[in-house]
């Protein structure tokens, strides 16, 4: 007799991700040191955007206490570090599966020579980091006026009609 089996064409993808899995645990997540999951840094998503007075960056840092961040700008370079720990609980959880990240992190970023550096502010609210470099005054765009009519100026004189 013939047994008819279904195919599922996507049963084997299945099966090698199952296996990929038990291999990348294996191989770096020793017998018994499950933390070691916790302990990977991680580079947070950062928006940048700028606008003719600042330029801003907004980084975001869930679960990070402010006093855990750090903003520095030396030679035109800002560093932002900071650290996202595991808070083990008292109580035994059997994890299945940790998909944040924890640990420390850096982001560095190269200023242009337009950024006041002695005018940076830096916000934090709900997870976001706000960072707002201000343009130096000579970086600003200016609007030049373009006078209509016959008037010509003469170098050292007042204005003058044209003949």
């Amino acid at each position: 007799m013939t047994v008819l089996t279904r195919w599922e064409p996507f049963r084997e993808f299945t099966t090698l991700q199952d296996r990929m899995n038990r291999l990348l645990r294996d191989t770096f997540v020793p017998e018994g040191r499950e933390e070691s999951l916790t302990t990977t840094g991680f580079a947070p998503l950062v928006d940048v955007y700028e606008d003719e007075h600042n330029i801003t960056l907004k980084i975001e840092v869930p679960g990070i206490d402010e006093k855990d961040i750090d903003v520095r700008i030396e030679d035109n370079t800002l560093t932002v570090h900071g650290e996202r720990k595991f808070e083990k609980e008292e109580k035994e959880e059997n994890y299945r599966r940790i998909e944040r990240q924890y640990g420390s992190f850096t982001r560095t970023f190269t200023l242009p020579t337009t950024v006041d550096a002695d005018k940076v502010s830096a916000h934090y609210d709900k997870g976001v980091l706000k960072i707002a470099l201000a343009k130096k005054a000579e970086a600003k765009p200016k609007q030049i006026k373009v006078h209509v009519g016959g008037e010509k100026t003469l170098e050292g004189k007042g204005p003058s009609k044209a003949a």
